[in-house]
């Protein structure tokens, strides 16, 4: 249903599109570039939100919303708030993508043909925004994700990513002394996360840390919580595929390692991973006085729809 649904909203915010926007915002499914993205600021290939039309932005925004859950979307365009918070302007008062400042250094892209029956995708990436859905045959791939926020504690209070920074604390400090012991694997926090935004993410770059079969059920259920906190930003039915892989996987190796200080708040740097056989996800809040957060969710065999594309040429061979 929802591979449907997206492909019908993708159709139908490309027939909206003027020749120009169109030249802009489709690329071949194979471009080169494919699985170039970073999350630093500057130009992406693609459509600029801020060149849409309020028609074509609803037309957009449904699209992202097939995609992402409630939450994940709401987080998403947090990112905008964010972004226009770090240049010193007030958040625009109406949801309207044009009313923001952020919005020329976010673009929208669609590799491929939704209409057709080969594998396509789309993406929107930003500064602390990456979100890449492929579709193949019937499924979803929902990374690389990325996502963060500077500043994470605005002036006027708002927090961003509020969940990621608690449960991990939360999860931190209902370890007891031996279980901290071999969670906390660095005293001093890494600038980024590791695994930075290479196509291809390196697992060995990541602590083991403290096994979830060496927690006790409160401790594997805030682990669970914070899992959430990344899987949840799919649509529900890709993030139930991912829970069932972490399942299969078995979740007894899945591990949460953490770095940096102990401490939370504005100038206490930190960063934690989760990481499972085929699963990983990052969150570093060490830069600007750790008050800048960095998170990541990364899936080692359908990172770009890798694991789909596979069975789908080998069943069209």
């Amino acid at each position: 249903m929802v591979v449907e649904q997206t492909r019908q909203a993708a159709i139908e915010l490309l027939e909206s599109l003027r020749p120009a926007q169109r030249s802009l915002i489709q690329a071949p499914f194979d471009t080169p570039d494919h699985q170039d993205w970073t999350y630093l600021p500057g130009h992406r290939p693609g459509l600029p939100l801020s060149a849409l039309s309020p028609e074509q932005q609803q037309l957009a925004q449904r699209l992202i919303a097939l995609g992402c859950s409630e939450r994940g979307l709401a987080d998403s365009l947090a990112v905008l708030d964010a972004e226009v918070i770090l240049r010193g302007h007030p958040v625009p008062a109406t949801a309207d993508w044009q009313d923001s400042l952020a919005t020329p250094g976010y673009f929208l892209r669609i590799l491929g043909d939704p209409s057709g029956f080969e594998p396509w995708a789309w993406r929107l990436n930003g500064h602390h925004l990456a979100i890449h859905l492929t579709l193949v045959d019937g499924a979803i791939s929902f990374t690389p994700s990325f996502i963060g926020s500077n500043p994470a504690v605005a002036p006027s209070g708002r927090r961003f990513l509020a969940a990621e920074h608690d449960l991990g604390f939360q999860l931190l400090d209902a370890l007891d002394d031996s279980q901290r012991a071999v969670a906390v694997v660095s005293p001093d926090a890494p600038d980024d996360i590791l695994t930075r935004h290479d196509p291809v993410a390196d697992p060995s770059l990541l602590h083991r840390g403290l096994a979830y079969g060496d927690m006790t059920a409160e401790q594997r259920q805030l682990l669970s919580l914070l899992i959430g906190q990344y899987v949840g930003r799919a649509a529900g039915p890709i993030g139930l595929l991912t829970w069932q892989d972490l399942t299969e996987q078995g979740m007894e190796n899945l591990t949460f390692a953490w770095a940096g200080e102990t401490t939370p708040g504005i100038g206490h740097r930190h960063y934690y991973s989760l990481a499972a056989p085929t699963f990983l996800a990052e969150y570093d809040n060490t830069q600007d006085n750790a008050n800048h957060i960095h998170a990541v969710w990364r899936s080692h065999r359908s990172d770009w729809g890798t694991d789909l594309l596979a069975a789908h040429y080998a069943a069209h061979r």
